[in-house]
């Protein structure tokens, strides 16, 4: 059973809130109560023995000896019940003598009728308030306050010391007190059930835009909006701009693997072609190539091996490009791949030239991604080049702009976009798919970046890749 109510507890939000505030709720009742309780118990003592000090002072005020030298009030006490016998209120003075035993009794209140105060033998100062708890009439138990009083002007000079004594009975205490705990629960009790109603509205109406959100994601699994559409509470808007967010990058990889399909049966049918028509043409009895069909097959496999290599390439840079931590220096990337490109154009002794970049120019991307892309525009760029080729970058807030220059012919603006797009080639004359400069493309976007072609400055063409640079 405990293991249930925690699994259910772990499980449900509702039960959680709920539970939480119901312990709160109870914690706060019963600590209310008690305070409560306990603050009107000891106001209401306070005022006990307030009154019982106001009798003892109005029986103070009216002490005095009549003339036999017998104590005696001069006006009765104000308060009738202690006229009534046994009304729970009493008073009684005592003579206090140090060579005889205290004369106990010696003037009493009417209520007490023929019962005599029993006072622990205790002598207070002159003036001095005690207090005690004593047995009283038909055994109930009394609060009581005691005073002693000297009288020093008497006909024979003899001073002489009484003790005045008032009592109540307790229960003028305890009933009141009993009665507004009973009055006290009950309204606590009503305060109760109304938080408690209050905390089943609060965590129903507050949780409802969960619901709402539940049935917002329903309509984007069954295929009826392709986001979450929707008025939230400003707490849950985050949630839904973020759980858009993920739809739509899924949108995006969806497409993007769609397309990726495209580029990869693009990239397959002319090699393949060629192929299926070598065989036909090898497959006639007029013709026995065999070993240029060799040749001619094993350079088209190998066409088609590149192409399917990049593809997964490409997938896997699309799946990268999002890892938060990423981060690639610009230098070592630039110096690796002109080592590399005059090393393949050797024999035309082009001018590669790069200045230093400082330790801030680093790209916020894997090296392998930042390698392709760079690799392809330097390519390019070798291979129209006459002479020179400037590599050069600079940082722009959070963005890296690396610029590649030739001196070649340059291109014409009409065909700048048409170079882009996949399979198309500037020249058919130059070796090459006509992937290149599509490939930059399309792994700078996965990045948010851009890639511009425009006029050099040394005549031929500029290559102006943006990428994201880390902080």
């Amino acid at each position: 059973m405990k293991n249930a109510v925690s699994s259910a507890l772990r499980n449900s939000l509702r039960l959680r809130l709920l539970a939480g505030t119901l312990f709160w709720i109870a914690a706060s009742i019963i600590a209310a109560g008690w305070g409560l309780s306990s603050l009107f118990q000891r106001h209401v003592e306070v005022q006990f023995h307030a009154e019982l000090k106001t009798y003892l002072d109005q029986l103070t005020a009216q002490l005095t000896l009549d003339s036999k030298g017998q104590p005696t009030l001069a006006l009765p006490l104000s308060d009738p019940r202690l006229s009534r016998p046994y009304s729970g209120c009493y008073w009684q003075i005592d003579e206090i003598n140090d060579a005889a035993p205290v004369s106990s009794g010696l003037l009493r209140s009417r209520s007490l009728w023929d019962h005599v105060l029993a006072v622990p033998p205790d002598t207070p100062a002159d003036g001095e308030i005690h207090q005690h708890r004593i047995a009283g009439p038909e055994g109930k138990m009394l609060g009581m306050g005691e005073r002693s009083v000297r009288i020093d002007d008497i006909p024979d000079g003899k001073p002489r010391s009484f003790r005045l004594i008032v009592a109540a009975d307790e229960s003028l205490m305890s009933e009141p007190v009993a009665r507004f705990s009973d009055a006290l629960w009950v309204a606590l009790g009503v305060l109760g059930m109304g938080l408690v109603v209050a905390a089943l509205v609060q965590v129903f109406v507050g949780l409802a835009p969960l619901r709402k959100l539940h049935a917002a994601l329903g309509k984007v699994r069954s295929g009826e909006t392709p986001r979450l559409n929707g008025d939230f509470p400003a707490e849950i808007m985050p949630l839904v701009e973020e759980l858009n967010t993920v739809l739509a990058q899924n949108a995006e990889v969806v497409e993007r693997a769609r397309t990726q399909a495209g580029n990869l049966a693009h990239a397959l049918k002319t090699p393949l072609s060629v192929l299926a028509n070598a065989a036909d043409a090898a497959s006639k009895p007029a013709s026995r190539e065999h070993e240029a069909l060799a040749r001619l097959v094993l350079e088209q496999v190998s066409t088609a091996r590149r192409q399917v290599d990049y593809h997964l390439a490409r997938a896997q840079a699309a799946a990268t490009s999002r890892i938060p931590g990423a981060r690639t220096p610009l230098q070592p990337v630039i110096d690796g791949l002109l080592r590399t490109m005059r090393h393949i154009h050797a024999e035309r002794q082009l001018d590669l030239t790069c200045r230093r970049f400082s330790e801030a120019m680093v790209f916020r991307g894997e090296a392998q991604d930042l390698q392709e892309m760079l690799g392809n525009l330097l390519d390019n760029a070798c291979k129209w080049a006459s002479q020179q080729v400037r590599v050069d970058a600079e940082r722009k807030g959070n963005e890296l702009c690396i610029i590649i220059d030739d001196d070649g012919v340059g291109l014409a603006a009409a065909q700048r976009d048409a170079v882009i797009r996949r399979g198309i080639r500037a020249d058919e004359q130059v070796p090459g798919s006509g992937l290149g400069l599509a490939i930059v493309e399309d792994l700078a976007r996965l990045y948010g970046g851009r890639l511009e072609l425009m006029d050099s400055p040394l005549g031929g063409l500029r290559s102006a890749l943006t990428l994201p640079a880390t902080n």
